[in-house]
Protein backbone atom coordinates (compact mmCIF):
# COMPACT_ATOMS: atom_id res chain seq x y z
CA UNK A 1 0.00 0.00 0.00
CA UNK A 2 2.85 2.36 0.85
CA UNK A 3 4.34 1.72 -2.56
CA UNK A 4 1.04 2.60 -4.20
CA UNK A 5 0.92 5.86 -2.25
CA UNK A 6 4.43 6.83 -3.30
CA UNK A 7 3.61 6.02 -6.91
CA UNK A 8 0.48 8.17 -6.78
CA UNK A 9 2.43 11.01 -5.18
CA UNK A 10 5.13 10.80 -7.85
CA UNK A 11 2.49 10.87 -10.61
CA UNK A 12 0.90 13.92 -9.01
CA UNK A 13 4.07 15.97 -8.63
CA UNK A 14 5.78 14.95 -11.91
CA UNK A 15 3.87 17.47 -14.10
CA UNK A 16 4.71 20.29 -11.68
CA UNK A 17 8.38 19.28 -11.71
CA UNK A 18 8.41 19.21 -15.49
CA UNK A 19 6.83 22.66 -15.66
CA UNK A 20 9.29 23.97 -13.12
CA UNK A 21 12.20 22.46 -15.04
CA UNK A 22 10.98 23.97 -18.29
CA UNK A 23 10.57 27.38 -16.64
CA UNK A 24 14.10 27.17 -15.21
CA UNK A 25 15.49 26.18 -18.60
CA UNK A 26 13.69 29.11 -20.25
CA UNK A 27 15.18 31.41 -17.61
CA UNK A 28 18.73 30.13 -18.10
CA UNK A 29 18.51 29.51 -21.86
CA UNK A 30 15.57 31.54 -23.19
CA UNK A 31 14.13 30.38 -26.50
CA UNK A 32 14.29 32.92 -29.28
CA UNK A 33 12.81 33.11 -32.76
CA UNK A 34 15.33 31.87 -35.36
CA UNK A 35 14.13 34.56 -37.78
CA UNK A 36 14.10 37.72 -35.66
CA UNK A 37 15.81 36.67 -32.38
CA UNK A 38 12.84 37.88 -30.33
CA UNK A 39 12.16 35.89 -27.17
CA UNK A 40 9.47 33.24 -27.74
CA UNK A 41 6.56 33.07 -25.33
CA UNK A 42 5.57 29.85 -23.61
CA UNK A 43 2.61 29.59 -26.01
CA UNK A 44 4.86 29.61 -29.08
CA UNK A 45 5.92 26.01 -29.60
CA UNK A 46 7.82 26.41 -32.87
CA UNK A 47 11.14 27.97 -33.80
CA UNK A 48 9.59 30.99 -35.56
CA UNK A 49 7.48 33.49 -33.64
CA UNK A 50 3.91 34.27 -34.55
CA UNK A 51 4.84 37.84 -35.43
CA UNK A 52 7.28 36.65 -38.11
CA UNK A 53 4.74 34.27 -39.62
CA UNK A 54 2.09 36.98 -39.69
CA UNK A 55 4.44 39.48 -41.34
CA UNK A 56 5.71 37.04 -43.99
CA UNK A 57 4.46 38.37 -47.33
CA UNK A 58 2.40 35.86 -49.28
CA UNK A 59 2.57 36.08 -53.06
CA UNK A 60 -0.03 38.65 -54.12
CA UNK A 61 -3.13 37.83 -56.14
CA UNK A 62 -4.19 37.38 -58.89
CA UNK A 63 -1.77 34.67 -60.04
CA UNK A 64 -1.13 32.81 -63.26
CA UNK A 65 -2.99 29.49 -63.22
CA UNK A 66 0.02 27.63 -64.59
CA UNK A 67 3.06 29.11 -62.88
CA UNK A 68 1.47 30.77 -59.84
CA UNK A 69 3.32 34.03 -60.47
CA UNK A 70 1.49 37.26 -59.61
CA UNK A 71 -0.19 38.60 -62.73
CA UNK A 72 0.98 42.00 -63.92
CA UNK A 73 -2.28 43.79 -64.70
CA UNK A 74 -0.38 46.39 -66.73
CA UNK A 75 0.42 43.77 -69.39
CA UNK A 76 -2.01 43.15 -72.21
CA UNK A 77 -3.78 39.78 -71.80
CA UNK A 78 -2.59 38.79 -75.27
CA UNK A 79 1.03 39.23 -74.14
CA UNK A 80 0.81 36.13 -71.98
CA UNK A 81 2.63 35.42 -68.72
CA UNK A 82 6.27 36.56 -68.70
CA UNK A 83 7.23 34.16 -65.88
CA UNK A 84 5.81 31.15 -67.77
CA UNK A 85 8.31 31.95 -70.50
CA UNK A 86 11.06 30.84 -68.08
CA UNK A 87 9.63 27.31 -67.99
CA UNK A 88 10.18 24.42 -70.41
CA UNK A 89 7.02 23.04 -72.06
CA UNK A 90 7.15 19.83 -69.99
CA UNK A 91 6.77 21.81 -66.73
CA UNK A 92 3.06 21.67 -65.93
CA UNK A 93 2.70 23.92 -62.87
CA UNK A 94 4.63 25.89 -60.25
CA UNK A 95 3.56 27.13 -56.83
CA UNK A 96 5.32 29.16 -54.12
CA UNK A 97 4.08 30.33 -50.74
CA UNK A 98 5.89 33.60 -49.95
CA UNK A 99 7.49 36.57 -51.65
CA UNK A 100 11.19 37.17 -51.11
CA UNK A 101 13.76 38.75 -50.82
CA UNK A 102 13.20 40.91 -47.80
CA UNK A 103 11.04 40.50 -44.75
CA UNK A 104 10.53 37.62 -42.40
CA UNK A 105 10.06 34.99 -45.15
CA UNK A 106 13.65 35.53 -46.29
CA UNK A 107 14.90 35.33 -42.70
CA UNK A 108 13.06 32.02 -42.24
CA UNK A 109 14.71 30.64 -45.39
CA UNK A 110 18.08 31.89 -44.12
CA UNK A 111 17.56 30.07 -40.81
CA UNK A 112 16.88 26.82 -42.67
CA UNK A 113 19.55 27.18 -45.32
CA UNK A 114 22.45 28.86 -43.54
CA UNK A 115 21.55 29.03 -39.85
CA UNK A 116 21.69 25.30 -39.16
CA UNK A 117 17.99 25.01 -38.28
CA UNK A 118 16.54 22.04 -40.25
CA UNK A 119 13.85 21.74 -37.57
CA UNK A 120 12.14 24.84 -39.04
CA UNK A 121 11.30 22.86 -42.21
CA UNK A 122 8.04 21.25 -40.92
CA UNK A 123 6.50 24.67 -40.19
CA UNK A 124 7.56 25.90 -43.63
CA UNK A 125 6.18 22.76 -45.27
CA UNK A 126 2.87 23.24 -43.47
CA UNK A 127 2.43 26.55 -45.30
CA UNK A 128 3.56 25.01 -48.59
CA UNK A 129 1.07 22.16 -48.16
CA UNK A 130 -1.81 24.67 -48.27
CA UNK A 131 -0.89 25.67 -51.85
CA UNK A 132 -3.38 24.41 -54.41
CA UNK A 133 -2.26 23.04 -57.76
CA UNK A 134 -4.45 22.35 -60.80
CA UNK A 135 -6.53 19.18 -60.21
CA UNK A 136 -4.52 17.08 -62.68
CA UNK A 137 -1.29 17.83 -60.78
CA UNK A 138 -2.80 16.85 -57.44
CA UNK A 139 -4.14 13.63 -58.95
CA UNK A 140 -1.02 12.64 -60.90
CA UNK A 141 1.93 13.61 -58.67
CA UNK A 142 3.79 10.35 -58.16
CA UNK A 143 6.61 11.59 -55.94
CA UNK A 144 8.32 14.65 -54.49
CA UNK A 145 11.94 15.05 -55.59
CA UNK A 146 14.14 17.46 -53.61
CA UNK A 147 16.74 19.34 -55.63
CA UNK A 148 20.04 17.65 -54.66
CA UNK A 149 22.99 19.51 -53.13
CA UNK A 150 26.59 19.04 -54.13
CA UNK A 151 28.33 16.60 -51.79
CA UNK A 152 30.72 19.28 -50.52
CA UNK A 153 27.90 21.67 -49.66
CA UNK A 154 25.89 18.95 -47.97
CA UNK A 155 28.90 18.05 -45.78
CA UNK A 156 29.35 21.71 -44.91
CA UNK A 157 25.65 22.26 -44.12
CA UNK A 158 24.99 18.83 -42.58
CA UNK A 159 21.72 18.36 -44.50
CA UNK A 160 19.90 19.25 -47.71
CA UNK A 161 17.34 21.93 -46.94
CA UNK A 162 15.23 20.90 -49.95
CA UNK A 163 15.10 17.31 -48.69
CA UNK A 164 14.00 18.51 -45.25
CA UNK A 165 11.14 20.45 -46.86
CA UNK A 166 10.22 17.54 -49.14
CA UNK A 167 10.00 15.01 -46.31
CA UNK A 168 7.78 17.27 -44.22
CA UNK A 169 5.63 18.16 -47.25
CA UNK A 170 5.35 14.54 -48.37
CA UNK A 171 3.99 13.55 -44.97
CA UNK A 172 1.26 16.19 -45.28
CA UNK A 173 0.36 15.39 -48.89
CA UNK A 174 0.77 11.64 -48.42
CA UNK A 175 3.12 11.60 -51.41
CA UNK A 176 6.39 9.60 -51.37
CA UNK A 177 9.74 11.40 -51.41
CA UNK A 178 12.38 10.10 -53.82
CA UNK A 179 15.96 11.26 -53.32
CA UNK A 180 17.28 8.49 -55.56
CA UNK A 181 15.97 9.71 -58.92
CA UNK A 182 18.34 12.57 -59.73
CA UNK A 183 21.93 13.42 -58.78
CA UNK A 184 24.05 16.54 -58.95
CA UNK A 185 27.08 15.75 -61.11
CA UNK A 186 29.23 18.71 -60.09
CA UNK A 187 29.38 21.53 -57.61
CA UNK A 188 28.26 24.93 -58.86
CA UNK A 189 28.83 28.49 -57.74
CA UNK A 190 26.18 30.04 -55.53
CA UNK A 191 23.49 31.60 -57.70
CA UNK A 192 22.89 34.60 -55.41
CA UNK A 193 24.92 37.22 -57.28
CA UNK A 194 24.60 35.85 -60.82
CA UNK A 195 22.54 37.32 -63.66
CA UNK A 196 19.74 35.20 -65.15
CA UNK A 197 21.97 34.14 -68.04
CA UNK A 198 24.86 33.31 -65.72
CA UNK A 199 22.51 31.28 -63.53
CA UNK A 200 21.45 29.11 -66.46
CA UNK A 201 25.02 28.53 -67.60
CA UNK A 202 26.15 27.82 -64.05
CA UNK A 203 23.77 24.86 -63.61
CA UNK A 204 23.62 23.65 -67.22
CA UNK A 205 24.36 19.92 -67.24
CA UNK A 206 24.81 19.85 -63.46
CA UNK A 207 22.24 17.07 -62.93
CA UNK A 208 21.60 13.59 -64.27
CA UNK A 209 18.83 11.07 -63.80
CA UNK A 210 19.92 8.19 -61.57
CA UNK A 211 17.02 5.85 -62.28
CA UNK A 212 16.65 4.00 -65.57
CA UNK A 213 14.03 5.06 -68.10
CA UNK A 214 11.67 2.25 -67.14
CA UNK A 215 11.49 3.57 -63.56
CA UNK A 216 10.82 7.15 -64.68
CA UNK A 217 8.66 6.55 -67.74
CA UNK A 218 5.29 8.28 -67.57
CA UNK A 219 5.77 9.81 -64.12
CA UNK A 220 4.60 13.25 -63.06
CA UNK A 221 7.20 14.37 -60.51
CA UNK A 222 7.16 17.45 -58.27
CA UNK A 223 10.52 19.10 -57.64
CA UNK A 224 10.93 20.73 -54.20
CA UNK A 225 13.28 23.63 -53.43
CA UNK A 226 13.47 26.45 -50.90
CA UNK A 227 13.33 29.40 -53.32
CA UNK A 228 12.55 30.00 -57.00
CA UNK A 229 14.29 33.00 -58.55
CA UNK A 230 14.76 32.44 -62.29
CA UNK A 231 14.04 28.69 -62.00
CA UNK A 232 17.47 27.97 -63.54
CA UNK A 233 18.31 25.25 -61.00
CA UNK A 234 14.83 23.74 -61.04
CA UNK A 235 14.80 23.78 -64.85
CA UNK A 236 18.20 22.06 -65.07
CA UNK A 237 17.05 19.39 -62.62
CA UNK A 238 13.77 18.96 -64.51
CA UNK A 239 15.64 18.65 -67.82
CA UNK A 240 17.67 15.74 -66.46
CA UNK A 241 14.56 13.94 -65.21
CA UNK A 242 12.63 14.58 -68.42
CA UNK A 243 15.54 13.33 -70.51
CA UNK A 244 15.64 10.29 -68.23
CA UNK A 245 12.03 9.39 -69.00
CA UNK A 246 9.76 11.44 -66.71
CA UNK A 247 6.65 12.58 -68.59
CA UNK A 248 6.02 15.89 -66.84
CA UNK A 249 7.34 17.99 -63.94
CA UNK A 250 5.89 20.50 -61.51
CA UNK A 251 7.68 22.69 -58.93
CA UNK A 252 6.89 23.77 -55.38
CA UNK A 253 8.97 26.19 -53.31
CA UNK A 254 8.62 28.08 -50.06
CA UNK A 255 9.73 31.43 -51.50
CA UNK A 256 9.74 33.18 -54.85
CA UNK A 257 11.69 36.22 -56.00
CA UNK A 258 10.14 38.87 -58.25
CA UNK A 259 10.91 38.93 -61.94
CA UNK A 260 12.44 41.99 -63.60
CA UNK A 261 9.81 44.72 -63.64
CA UNK A 262 7.53 43.20 -60.99
CA UNK A 263 6.02 45.63 -58.48
CA UNK A 264 5.10 43.68 -55.38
Amino acid sequence: MAGDGLSALASAVAPALRRGGAALLDLLLPRVCVACARALSAREAGLVCGRCWLSAAELPLPQCQRCGHPVDLRRRPSAGCAWCELLPPYVRSVRSAYAIPGGSAERIVHALKYGGWPAVAPAMARRMAALRFPPDVEQERAALVPVPLAASRRRERGYNQSAELARALGARWNVPVREDLVARTRATKTQTRLTPGERSRNVSGAFRARADRAALRGLHLVLVDDVATTCATLNACAAALHAGGARILSYVTFGRAPALGDRW
